[in-house]
């Protein structure tokens, strides 16, 4: 691998992330494997639309710097952390773009799949419980939703997508914005309609034979890959039940 020209390509795509308002100030963070065992990453505190080939760093996998003369980014160990986890993955781009970034905070994205390009380009998209950006709890946060996800809306941070290289990585960011974008101008109009399952297979087919793309992560109960329900919740939601069933029928027999 040409790890110059890799390089060129990391700062080309900071320069889209920052032109596109995808990170504000020195926000966000690009990776690219380059052998088995090294990435090449950006650093922190440098803003990511005036990056030069001489503020990258190259890391191995146990976050050891190889070369380089600035400090890797603050987020290393996420990357290091879907790189051990997918190793089908090669490329990883952190970003805060303002619609998806919004859906985070709110720890939301949708409950259908309402947009054909959505299924082609990334497939499943999660959320990640909240974790404290820098710390040991972020790549924890993605450590199981990064196996079967390509684009992880970061709750309350922002957004993580993944690729076969740089170029792919961002583009799937892009394209996460632009969904967000859509679902966000539908449900002003009264909220998005989801695609029929028989459909979703067949895009799925698409997917698999038009793009060579496996169905990774995709669960037909929808997008929004929120935290599980937790036992004491679902027995909550059980009593509740009951007592409305209680009420209901002794308000029906005092009526007869």
């Amino acid at each position: 691998m040409n790890e110059y020209m890799v390089m060129q390509d990391i700062i080309e795509v900071g320069k889209r992330m920052y032109n596109r308002g995808f990170v504000a100030a020195n926000d966000g963070n690009i990776s690219v494997k380059v052998s088995e065992n090294e990435i090449i990453i950006t650093p922190t505190g440098v803003s990511k639309g005036y990056m030069k080939v001489e503020d990258l760093i190259k890391v191995d996998l146990d976050g050891n710097v190889v070369s380089g003369n600035k400090r890797p980014s603050s987020e290393m160990k996420m990357h290091l952390e879907v790189y051990k986890n997918r190793p089908d993955v090669y490329a990883v781009c952190h970003a805060h773009p303002q619609k998806a970034t919004a859906f985070a905070v709110a720890r939301q994205i949708c409950d259908k799949v309402a947009l054909p390009e959505v299924i082609f380009s990334i497939g499943k998209l999660a959320l990640s419980d909240y974790a404290t950006p820098s710390t040991e709890e972020v790549p924890k946060s993605i450590s199981e939703i990064i196996k079967t996800a390509d684009a992880v809306l970061l709750a309350n941070h922002g957004a993580l997508t993944v690729g076969s290289d740089v170029f792919d990585a961002y583009f799937k960011m892009e394209t996460l914005e632009h969904y967000a974008s859509i679902i966000l101008y539908a449900r002003l109009l009264g909220g998005e309609v989801g695609l029929e399952p028989k459909q979703i297979r067949d895009l799925l087919k698409v997917r698999t034979e038009k793009f060579g793309k496996s169905d990774l992560g995709y669960y037909d109960e929808g997008y929004c890959g929120g935290r599980a329900i937790e036992e004491s919740e679902t027995q909550e939601l059980q009593e509740i039940i009951e007592q409305v069933v209680k009420e209901t029928l002794e308000k029906l027999g005092a009526s007869s």
